[in-house]
């Protein structure tokens, strides 16, 4: 019995355990070009931090088109410390171009940047939503 006790207790030590990051939820993007904007849900994916499309809106906060919903647009982020994230891309659907990004969080503020080359997009401030 004290031999299971070892094992079950080494198992448990050995097992990487996923804890919840402050970034998780959901988030209100800024407004694209268009001045639209949208809803993403940011969460685990595997070892690392993805965020999708749950909600779209148009500029007058109409529901907008759901050609999008269910897509990743955030992936790939690690996270660095001190509210940073990095490492990941984030695809905006307005221009269809994916960015190398960055975000930076800050209560229920998150800043996002991305770049392509040696060009680099304000993303903008996002809001939590939940």
């Amino acid at each position: 019995m004290k031999k299971l006790a070892i094992i079950a207790a080494a198992v448990l030590i050995s097992t990487p355990v996923l804890a919840a990051e402050a970034v998780f939820g959901t988030w209100k993007t800024s407004k694209d070009d268009n001045g639209n904007y949208g809803h993403i849900e940011v969460a685990q994916c595997g070892t690392k931090i993805c965020g999708k499309l749950v909600k779209s809106f148009n500029s007058d906060g109409s529901k907008g088109t759901q050609d999008n919903i269910g897509k990743n647009i955030v992936w790939d982020m690690t996270n660095e410390g001190d509210g940073a994230y990095g490492g990941g891309k984030i695809w905006s659907p307005d221009r269809d171009k994916t960015y190398k990004s960055k975000m930076q969080l800050n209560g229920d503020t998150l800043a996002v940047q991305g770049c392509i080359l040696f060009i680099c997009r304000d993303g903008g401030t996002w809001t939590r939503v939940n």
